[in-house]
């Protein structure tokens, strides 16, 4: 049964537009500014990060690229281990600032540290610049900085799942030896949208309308959405790490998440499915916030824990 807390919360969210004087939910159409969303959700991030007086923040430089090896302050942690954790934010925002936060809860529930890095954003920069640069943190784990493939699991949520997800395939393509294991929470896995979920949940999930549409648009550019290294469900899925999969029955997204893990299973893949009745998009990053969620972030986190010896 769904808890008290999480309808409360989840409603506020839903309907957050009416907090701003709207009476319908917005829809997302060509005159969104992509420039004003970032800055929304910077100035939201500050809040957040203030409260992170336990964490070690350590900055990297990823072959030019910004990073952040997330660790805490008290607790020693494996020096061998890492979670390479890819920030979701529609393919069009986020960065190290606006996850800190979130990266932390996994740092403080599983016990070891984590890389989390600014991957190039669209519209900016579309297809294949942040698969590139996913790519490119792995890479720089194994190559410059010594880590073992098996101590190495990545996750992401929204479109971090995503490129969570094509990054195995990347992965698998440059002929590199997989991670320890992979969560994606919430991941869109079928970049043209045509899952039935999208018309049934629409009302019930948290995410823009036609948001689906737009911000994959400007990250997809002029690339056919069955490319596999866009949709990761239409790619060669042998071969790949294990696979979690975290999925809300409220979300857009749902039929195609669902269809993926049968689709890694029927290729002789490892994947794990989490299904959570009633809960929306990435709603486990919402932890601890209400019951639901907290609960799932853990259970993401005994997989990771698992993947890498550490339970």
């Amino acid at each position: 049964m769904q808890s008290i807390r999480s309808k409360l919360i989840l409603g506020v969210v839903r309907h957050r537009h009416l907090l701003k004087g709207q009476l319908k939910r917005p829809v997302i159409d060509k005159h969104f500014s992509v420039a004003d969303f970032r800055e929304g959700i910077d100035k939201a991030s500050v809040s957040m990060n203030k409260r992170l007086i336990d964490a070690l923040i350590t900055p990297v430089d990823i072959d030019g690229m910004y990073g952040e090896i997330i660790a805490l302050k008290a607790q020693p942690l494996p020096e061998e281990k890492i979670i390479l954790y890819i920030h979701g934010g529609g393919f069009i925002s986020g960065s190290c600032h606006t996850h800190r936060a979130h990266v932390y809860k996994f740092v403080k529930e599983i016990g070891t540290k984590a890389l989390v890095f600014d991957y190039r954003l669209a519209p900016e920069h579309p297809y294949p610049a942040a698969t590139d640069d996913c790519l490119s943190a792995y890479k720089w784990l194994v190559e410059m900085n010594g880590y073992h493939p098996d101590n190495i699991v990545i996750a992401g949520e929204s479109a971090g799942a995503t490129l969570t997800l094509v990054t195995l395939l990347r992965i698998k393509a440059a002929r590199m030896a997989q991670p320890a294991g992979a969560a994606a929470i919430s991941p869109v896995t079928d970049l043209r949208s045509l899952a039935d979920s999208f018309k049934r949940n629409a009302p019930k999930d948290i995410a823009p309308y036609n948001s689906w549409h737009v911000w994959q648009g400007f990250y997809m550019g002029e690339t056919e959405p069955m490319t596999p290294f866009i949709s990761p469900i239409f790619g060669e899925l042998d071969g790949l790490a294990p696979i979690y999969l975290c999925i809300g029955t409220y979300e857009i997204h749902y039929d195609d998440t669902v269809n993926f893990h049968e689709r890694v299973l029927a290729a002789g893949g490892s994947s794990e499915i989490k299904i959570h009745e009633k809960m929306v998009h990435a709603f486990p990053i919402m932890a601890p916030m209400f019951p639901e969620a907290t609960a799932a972030l853990k259970d993401i986190c005994r997989f990771l824990s698992e993947k890498l010896c550490l339970r």
